[in-house]
């Protein structure tokens, strides 16, 4: 569930940085973006909303006098969740100053500025992505080749558009070769009663 959290925190943020960045792209792709961008975003703000809350430890009913103690680890808080979920957040602050670029008003920058600091975005936050992640494409195919989704396929690893009917296996064109995640390595942090700083406040002296 951990996994699931951190990774619909990154895709927000993409999201997020995508609409801030939309006015910059080609006129065919500007009205898409803001068609679908904004029911995007809202979409993934409830998943990550909903996962947050599941990861929330929930009632423990009380011990009998018969039952053995546990020393076991306690599992995980729900404040370290955030904790860490947040951390993630600051790594991509510190290396492509994100919470920077998309608190900040880009309204009166130009297309040649707003440029510019997406491509500082790009390179810091996808050195934090190889650092911590390591991705795939779902598919190996080029865009636009003929697949064939296998029978018992991962209702995550395929989104299916157009006119379904029957069981798998389908054939169709791909679309989008999508991403998966083979492994994670993020920092675990000791317990916290709040949510650590993103970014530190900077005070120059003297």
């Amino acid at each position: 569930m951990r996994k699931l959290t951190v990774g619909l925190a990154f895709i927000l943020l993409a999201l997020a940085a995508l609409a801030l960045a939309a006015d910059v792209a080609a006129p065919p792709y500007l009205d898409w973006a803001h068609a679908v961008l904004p029911k995007a975003i809202a979409g993934f703000a409830l998943l990550l909303f909903i996962a947050l809350l599941a990861e929330r430890p929930k009632a423990v009913p009380a011990r009998t006098a018969a039952e053995p103690i546990s020393l076991a680890p306690a599992p995980p808080t729900a404040n370290q969740a955030d904790a860490e979920v947040v951390n993630f957040l600051a790594l991509l602050q510190e290396k492509g100053r994100l919470v920077d670029f998309l608190m900040d008003d880009i309204t009166g920058y130009s297309d040649a500025e707003v440029g510019a600091a997406g491509r500082v975005l790009h390179e810091g936050c996808k050195t934090v992505l190889l650092e911590h992640f390591g991705i795939r494409p779902m598919r190996e195919e080029g865009e636009g080749s003929k697949v064939t989704v296998p029978p018992g396929y991962a209702p995550d690893d395929y989104r299916l558009v157009g006119r379904i009917s029957g069981e798998a296996p389908f054939t169709g064109t791909l679309v989008h070769h999508g991403w998966k995640t083979e492994w994670v390595k993020l920092p675990r942090l000791i317990r916290a009663d709040r949510p650590p700083a993103i970014a530190p406040a900077e005070v120059e002296l003297g």
